[in-house]
């Protein structure tokens, strides 16, 4: 199975491509996410925390 894909990937050009492609996404996605982390208002992290506290926002399911 394994040289059946390998010699399938091989005979795709410019197949070496997608890797990297796959890394910087990969690398950006986590790059932006730090930096929004590390730029969040302390105010704003501490409001999105306290969401599933509330109790004028939880339903009851009664059956």
């Amino acid at each position: 199975m394994l040289k059946f894909v390998k010699g399938y990937m091989e005979s795709i050009e410019g197949v070496a491509t997608y890797p990297m492609i796959s890394l910087l996404i990969f690398f950006v996605f986590f790059a932006v996410l730090f930096w929004w982390v590390l730029t969040a208002s302390k105010a704003h992290i501490k409001e999105v925390s306290e969401l599933p506290l509330e109790k004028d926002n939880q339903q009851n399911f009664e059956l």
